[in-house]
């Protein structure tokens, strides 16, 4: 029993043995194939492969607005201050705080009854003046034969004709006395002396005011139009005014855009007036001065707002889609081009400011550079690319019928 049962084992273990060497040889012919397949579908990928497409534009020299944002506060187009011109208490207002008021407008009016009393004595010293006058004015030609025939001496004469001409200097002193007592009674009442936007009120009815008070009655300020002081510093200004004398840069008339202090844009533009002469010796800037509508009346004296002006047109700048330049970790921006053989070339350029979806590029592009804007995703300098103008169509052919490696062929195509 034992005999038998050992023979069976025999039997079971070469039996095992050749199961296991078919397998082996199975696997190594399987594997074979599969190399053999692996190989074939990697040369037909590698064949079908071939260089980048990209898509370009063609660059020319262009006008490019030198456009700068700054900070600016707005002020009034004119304002005064409603101030009493003589003394006296204020019996009436004839306005509403806030109100537009237009100039020449009473405002206030001062007690006038001291006034009108120095008007009456001064015209009735003025009707003296001339009663005096005309009585000495008689004597002075009554002496005059007198002193002809000598009936009455020469002094005497001289004497009366020189009180006539003091009589006549009186009159004109006695007239200008009434001409002032006249306009200090007109000054008790207090005109708007501009057209504007009048504020609160200061002073109150029964307020005693004076002429030489600091403090005003009132304000009146007019909001249109508005100025806009704007702060460019010195340095930038003395740049302009250099590349004004070359590089193909020429001045232009810089229209004014407001940016409001909510991020809002203002609707209206406006124009730069003037340029003050002078640098503040505190900020290192220099104030210039813009005029813009304000019809709506959106903009009050004092707001801060962000100023956008051209103050020059750039000849010689090149317009760069936004989505064509790079800059590296320190700021360099960098462009890609198509070069001789249709070989990338990675070019630096000096890119400052963005005009709508474009960078203004104002150095290191040459006209007629071919930028590639499209395929840019992992290219790499001096790699060879399929150059075609951005935006061409594509045309994707349909998967061939046939063989399963022609429709992978097919396939791999149409996702390139």
């Amino acid at each position: 029993m034992t005999h038998l049962t050992t023979a069976s084992l025999r039997d079971r273990r070469r039996l095992a043995g050749g199961t296991i060497a078919i397998a082996l040889l199975l696997a190594a012919c399987g594997s074979g194939e599969s190399q053999d397949k692996g190989a074939g579908k990697g040369g037909a990928g590698g064949a079908n492969r071939g260089p980048t497409t990209v898509g370009y534009v063609v660059v020319q020299p262009t006008s490019a607005a030198m456009v700068t944002e700054l900070a600016a506060r707005t002020s009034a187009y004119e304002s005064s201050d409603v101030r009493p011109q003589v003394n006296g208490i204020i019996r009436r207002r004839f306005f509403t705080e806030g109100a537009l008021v237009r100039r020449g407008q009473p405002l206030y009016e001062i007690d006038p009854r001291l006034y009108r009393a120095a008007v009456n004595e001064a015209q009735a010293n003025l009707q003296s003046a001339r009663a005096n006058q005309e009585a000495l004015r008689i004597q002075a030609d009554r002496y005059r034969p007198l002193a002809a025939i000598e009936a009455v001496s020469k002094q005497e004469y001289t004497n009366a004709v020189a009180s006539a001409r003091q009589a006549t200097a009186s009159v004109a002193q006695t007239g200008a006395a009434l001409e002032t007592a006249r306009i200090n009674l007109k000054f008790t009442t207090v005109p708007a002396p501009i057209t504007g936007r009048i504020g609160r009120s200061l002073f109150t009815v029964g307020a005693l005011v004076s002429a030489s008070q600091t403090d005003p009655l009132a304000q009146i300020q007019r909001l249109d139009p508005m100025f806009v002081d704007i702060q460019q510093s010195a340095a930038d200004m003395l740049a302009l005014r250099r590349s004004l004398a070359q590089n193909g840069v020429v001045p232009t008339t810089a229209q004014v855009r407001l940016k409001l202090e909510d991020g809002g844009d203002y609707g209206q533009t406006g124009s730069v007036e003037f340029s003050e002469a002078l640098v503040n010796t505190e900020t290192g800037t220099v104030t210039l001065r813009a005029r813009i509508p304000n019809p709506q009346g959106i903009l009050l004296p004092g707001m801060f707002v962000r100023a956008s002006f051209a103050q020059a047109i750039n000849q010689r700048a090149f317009l760069v889609p936004q989505e064509a330049l790079s800059r590296d970790a320190k700021g360099n921006a960098t462009v890609m081009l198509v070069g001789q053989n249709n070989k990338t070339v990675q070019k630096p350029v000096t890119a400052a400011r963005t005009q709508g979806r474009y960078w203004v590029v104002t150095a290191g592009l040459n006209p007629g550079d071919k930028i590639i804007t499209q395929g840019l995703n992992n290219l790499r300098p001096g790699a060879q690319v399929k150059a075609v103008p951005a935006n061409s169509p594509q045309r994707v052919a349909p998967p061939q019928q046939g063989s399963d490696g022609q429709q992978q062929g097919a396939a791999q195509g149409k996702g390139g």
